[in-house]
């Protein structure tokens, strides 16, 4: 792995686990039925991020192509999160954008 990548892994990963973070405490909310927007992306979000890092660690030549789709994945979720005021989404908002911004900065190096 090349280490240059890794605050992009870093980024990577704790995008996972907010987001996976979040869909499960949308899951216990009162109003689950309003969360579901919310959630269905925390859920893409985390699938994402999380086969980037992968590939992305390996070396892949086809991690360059997924970080586009990360990083538009990430905004989305980042702005369906930024919506609710919940704690988690809160959270989960700042390492979308956080990973938002690491992914950019991958695909332009």
């Amino acid at each position: 792995m090349n280490p240059k990548h890794q605050s992009l892994l870093d980024a990577l990963n704790a995008c996972v686990a907010a987001c996976e973070n979040c869909a499960s405490a949308c899951l216990q909310e009162d109003d689950v039925k309003m969360m579901a927007p919310c959630i269905a992306l925390d859920r893409d979000c985390a699938d994402i991020c999380a086969l980037t890092a992968r590939l992305l660690a390996r070396g892949s030549a086809h991690a360059q192509h997924l970080l586009r789709e990360c990083a538009e994945i990430c905004r989305l979720c980042g702005d369906e999160c930024a919506k609710h005021e919940h704690e988690h989404c809160q959270t989960c908002a700042a390492a979308c954008r956080r990973c938002e911004e690491a992914c950019r900065q991958g695909i332009a190096a």
